[in-house]
């Protein structure tokens, strides 16, 4: 099934069901992110693993331990004004990289819930980002 189908179904599950999902995990929670993107200038909507961390909404570029950034990350480094939809609610953001200790402690707090992402540190040497999504 091509990636936008699958995102697709998983966007449509969100919305019918108030944000809950069934996939792509039993422990899955998830935000819907609008966003532009960094080349085409064109909107679209993912669904993103997420943490809330005081009162934010933080996203993993993991890509399931991909050497490689995924492509949304990209996206937010160069349009980081976004639209999340987060259980029913849905709010402007802006999405903040972080850096040094800041991001480790995020990444630390996401492995403590959900400790199937250390397995995807284990596939690679690199660091995953983490954006936290401070709303405006």
């Amino acid at each position: 099934m091509p990636e936008t189908s699958f995102n697709q179904g998983i966007i449509d599950e969100f919305r019918a069901n108030a944000g809950i999902v069934s996939r792509p995990y039993p422990d899955s929670t998830l935000v819907l992110v609008t966003m532009r993107g960094a080349k085409s200038g064109r909107e679209m909507t993912l669904p993103l693993e997420f943490l809330e961390i005081d009162g934010a909404a933080h996203v993993y570029a993991t890509r399931g331990g991909s050497p490689r950034h995924p492509a949304w990350y990209f996206n937010l480094l160069a349009n980081p004004d976004v639209t999340v939809e987060q259980g029913t609610e849905t709010y402007r953001a802006r999405a903040r990289e972080l850096k040094g200790a800041e991001r480790d402690a995020a990444w630390r707090a996401l492995v403590a819930v959900k400790p199937r992402f250390a397995e995807y540190e284990a596939k690679t040497d690199r660091a995953f980002p983490v954006f936290r999504l401070d709303r405006v």
